[in-house]
């Protein structure tokens, strides 16, 4: 990696709720020039674009609540490594507010695809986006608890799709991710302790109601609509 000083440069920022913190961005660069080589079904000899993660951290701008990071979209060197990805998000500052021993969970999450590469840990498809990004979603605090393989009472973030949202923005210079957390409309569920078929986890919802329906983790269209209904 040596970018050259007149790189073009990405840049990545995320405004932060108060309880909680930007993640270390994950950001992924290729180059088609040093290959990384691999074997087929049938040990035929596969040539894949040669890949090499680094983390970069966010840096607060003064004292206000936005984090952002420069990335040059070249990465320069004989290899001349270009930018493919990143994954970035937000956690919880401190886990245990939610309760002594408590770890925090998952979700939170985005991956932004740069070129036509997918990254090394995605599912789904992502969604395509012209131009800048610019992602605001809403989040609801979900504190779970499991028994089956050890006991584990996790906090995380309930969101829109899966832990990370994906997209690929191919003409992007900026991303802006905008989490907007409702903490005032915790959800939780309990897993069930012992293993057996009609066994389901348990969802209480933050107006008191119930589901115990194969449903691994809260819905969050019924979460959104629950909020809307107490903010008329």
């Amino acid at each position: 990696m040596a970018p050259p000083a007149d790189s073009e440069q990405m840049t990545i920022t995320v405004k932060v709720p108060k309880e909680l913190v930007a993640e270390t961005l994950g950001v992924m660069y290729r180059s088609a020039i040093c290959k990384r080589i691999s074997q087929g079904a049938s040990g035929q000899r596969i040539e894949l674009e040669g890949y090499q993660g680094i983390e970069v951290q966010l840096q607060q701008q003064g004292q206000n609540d936005l984090y952002t990071a420069k990335l040059p979209m070249d990465g320069g060197g004989a290899c001349q490594w270009h930018l493919s990805n990143v994954m970035f998000g937000v956690a919880y500052k401190d886990p245990t507010h939610f309760g002594e021993n408590v770890t925090y969970g998952a979700g939170g999450g985005v991956t932004v695809m740069f070129d036509h590469n997918r990254p090394l840990r995605s599912s789904g498809l992502p969604i395509k986006v012209e131009g800048d990004l610019t992602i605001k979603k809403d989040y609801y605090p979900w504190l779970s608890e499991a028994f089956l393989g050890g006991y584990k009472k996790q906090i995380s973030l309930a969101g829109e799709g899966d832990i990370y949202l994906m997209y690929q923005a191919l003409q992007a210079r900026k991303v802006y991710f905008e989490p907007v957390l409702h903490s005032g409309f915790i959800v939780y569920s309990a897993g069930p302790k012992i293993k057996k078929e009609g066994n389901y986890t348990s969802i209480i919802y933050p107006d008191g109601s119930f589901e115990a329906d194969g449903r691994y983790g809260p819905n969050f269209r019924k979460l959104q609509a629950i909020r809307l209904a107490a903010e008329e």
